[in-house]
């Protein structure tokens, strides 16, 4: 019950950033940012029912719908353990700020080589710095799927174009 509190919390607290806008304001977008992004982040995976730690790798691509702080994407993400998880997913981001990312994927996710996947849910933010087109920064993501629920804390590189 508690999970399901806290993904609704989720959910709308994205759908409310993403849709709501200052009126007026849209022709004073924030600094430009790329309209194409391919990213990695890398972390320690956490997870809570088995309390052990293991390695994940994500990896996206987003496209920034023009004019707006929104993007949309595809993602994959692989934990290397026994589990042999691999999850693909739609991304969905907004920038509230220049410098911070706020992603919600949900997807698909495939545990010991089982061709039946289940539904998976990650949100994961990440603050940049930028160097020309390239981004690098601290992330964080909290993921949900029906095997267990996993928590990472690790960097996020991207690059824009």
């Amino acid at each position: 019950m508690r999970l399901k509190i806290i993904i609704g919390l989720l959910s709308i607290g994205f759908s409310q950033a993403c849709f709501s806008q200052e009126g007026g304001h849209e022709h004073e977008h924030h600094h430009d940012h790329h309209n194409n992004e391919f990213g990695v982040a890398n972390a320690p995976v956490y997870f809570l029912k088995e309390k052990q730690f293991s390695y994940g790798l994500h990896a996206h691509y987003m496209r920034n719908i023009i004019h707006t702080r929104i993007s949309v994407g595809f993602g994959y993400e692989r934990i290397f353990d026994e589990h042999r998880h691999h999850t693909l997913g739609v991304v969905f981001g907004y920038r509230p700020i220049e410098a911070l990312s706020i992603n919600a994927s949900p997807g698909l996710t495939f545990e010991g080589g089982s061709l039946s996947p289940a539904f998976a849910l990650h949100i994961e933010t990440a603050y940049e710095f930028e160097v020309k087109n390239f981004h690098i920064g601290p992330a964080a993501e909290f993921a949900y799927d029906p095997e267990d629920i996993h928590l990472s804390l690790g960097l996020h590189i991207g690059y824009g174009f």
